[in-house]
């Protein structure tokens, strides 16, 4: 098979510019991460509508576990396959994973009953390879781009599930939920060849390190990066409670479902505009601090907003500040993890942000259909405006970016 060269760890071009490898490393990965996580959102807009015509899927409890198992599978996995990923190499591992992925959508779109639906959505979890992707990409690129390749990876996973908003009623209508699901399965096994034929090796000798290396817990101990992972748990806590009641509501409000992307197309397209002033003042100024705070603030208020709004057209503005809102953070906080986390500690800071980020999938699901079958959707939204209140909070005691990243998280004695 053929395989792409390898990027030298400290290549020629200057510091202010991304060499070509450095280029190709950060778009090759982001669209491997934009051709799994499209067919993964895609589910999210129709399922919980579909869900009645599956067996059991009357309880929306177990949809909403349908929805969350695969943030649960993720969760358990991330670190054990970013420790795989050290000792047998990044690509094979992700490649391991991306065909576990395709066999759990195969098999969800076999589903007749919400049990099937669920091991399906499951086994998808299984295929964990999102840290090990995030530490493909940190490998690839310099400590001075790192920032931008995180960025592109994490504004791609914005755009994909922006799209899928829209793509998703389409496709459903035509294809139906086993079309999706099949259709993820081969975008998976499509990432193959790009993992083989468009992203880089990694030099050899970029994988040397001397020095020991902090443990887990240190890790987790760190006040900096712990205010992170609440965040990123947080956001798809909401994000998938969410999307566990909001279709029912568009329907509710007069919008058939294959008519939504009549409301998601504008707002995705006005959102994506939005959120480019944010991310470049945020990066020009290193003001990532502030236009943090702004997004959870505006989080914070779709979610009241959500609370009481029933018509369709408030309905489409909270929507479109959520998309906003989400998007400026999906695109910062991996970035910021890898500008806080020291070198020898970025593979397990990753690993820890990953399996948070999956954990809130998994109890946003869980939560989102809980509440929504014993309180109403206005609980669903409740908890959400809830946890973005405390994360503004946490978001206000962050220390600068510039005086926290790379401080060790161990200190070294030496004996005389």
């Amino acid at each position: 098979m053929l395989s792409a060269p390898a990027v030298d760890p400290v290549p020629s071009p200057g510091p202010t510019r991304m060499s070509p490898l450095e280029l190709r490393a950060g778009v090759s990965l982001a669209s491997l991460f934009g051709l799994r996580m499209l067919g993964l959102f895609l589910v999210l807009p129709v399922f919980a509508v579909h869900a009645p015509q599956l067996a059991g899927g009357d309880n929306l409890t177990l949809v909403g576990i349908a929805l969350g198992a695969y943030g649960l599978a993720q969760a358990i996995l991330q670190i054990p396959f970013g420790m795989a990923s050290d000792r047998f190499g990044r690509k094979p591992v992700i490649a391991f994973g991306l065909i576990v992925f395709a066999l759990g959508s195969f098999l969800a779109a076999t589903a007749t009953d919400i049990h099937v639906a669920i091991a399906g959505r499951a086994l998808q979890g299984a295929g964990a390879i999102s840290s090990v992707v995030v530490a493909l990409a940190a490998d690839l690129t310099r400590e001075e781009h790192r920032t931008k390749t995180m960025g592109m990876i994490g504004a791609m996973i914005g755009f994909t599930f922006a799209l899928s908003l829209v793509a998703a009623p389409l496709l459903y209508a035509r294809i139906g939920m086993d079309g999706l699901f099949t259709l993820t399965g081969v975008m998976a096994l499509a990432g193959l060849a790009v993992v083989y034929w468009a992203v880089p090796e990694v030099a050899e000798s970029h994988a040397k390190h001397t020095g020991p290396a902090p443990s887990l817990m240190q890790v987790l101990a760190d006040p900096e990066l712990a205010r992170l992972n609440f965040g990123i748990f947080s956001l798809h806590l909401v994000q998938m409670a969410m999307f566990v009641v909001l279709p029912a509501a568009l329907i509710d409000a007069g919008l058939p479902i294959a008519a939504h992307w009549k409301v998601y197309l504008p707002v995705v397209l006005v959102s994506f505009a939005l959120m480019m002033p944010p991310i470049l003042f945020a990066d020009r100024r290193n003001r990532p601090q502030v236009v943090m705070a702004g997004a959870v603030a505006l989080m914070l208020a779709v979610q009241a907003g959500l609370v009481f709004a029933q018509e369709i057209t408030a309905l489409v503005v909270l929507l479109l500040f959520f998309f906003a809102a989400f998007n400026v953070l999906e695109a910062m906080l991996p970035s910021l993890v890898s500008r806080i986390a020291p070198e020898r500690a970025r593979g397990s800071a990753i690993g820890i942000y990953n399996t948070t980020q999956t954990l809130g999938l998994f109890a946003g699901g869980l939560a989102g259909g809980w509440m929504a079958k014993h309180f109403g959707a206005a609980s669903v939204y409740a908890l959400g405006a809830a946890l973005m209140l405390i994360w503004l909070v946490l978001v206000a005691g962050m220390r600068p970016v510039n005086a926290a990243a790379r401080r060790p998280l161990y200190v070294e004695t030496h004996t005389a």
